[in-house]
């Protein structure tokens, strides 16, 4: 079985609260990897450029501890995540204003295998 490319969840500006329908698809995501025991997730932390480097690195280690935080009550094993933090590094969009910076502040998926 091919795994699946997890889409990427979506925070709100200055949040690392999940936003409506989150949880559902950190679910599916949990199930998938419940029922693959092979299969390890690294979860990768984005913010958008406003704010420090240094600021902004803490913020999205959080965007991604509270993924793996969830998975982890649903049951997915510690060993089989990780999480790092890009911050500002790694924009999914480029330019400046809402309509990019939203599509900025997320949380990636990297499925790999043990």
């Amino acid at each position: 079985e091919t795994a699946p490319n997890f889409d990427p969840i979506y925070f709100a500006f200055d949040s690392s609260e999940f936003r409506a329908g989150t949880e559902d698809t950190l679910q599916t995501m949990a199930e998938y990897l419940l029922k693959n025991s092979k299969v390890t997730i690294t979860i990768g932390g984005h913010s958008d450029e406003r704010g420090t480097a240094e600021y902004n690195l803490a913020l999205a280690e959080r965007r991604a501890r509270k993924a793996q935080d969830f998975l982890a009550h649903l049951g997915v094993p510690a060993d089989r995540m990780s999480s790092t933090s890009y911050g500002e590094e790694r924009p999914a969009a480029e330019g400046h204003g809402e309509e990019v910076w939203s599509k900025n502040r997320r949380d990636e998926f990297q499925v790999g295998s043990k």
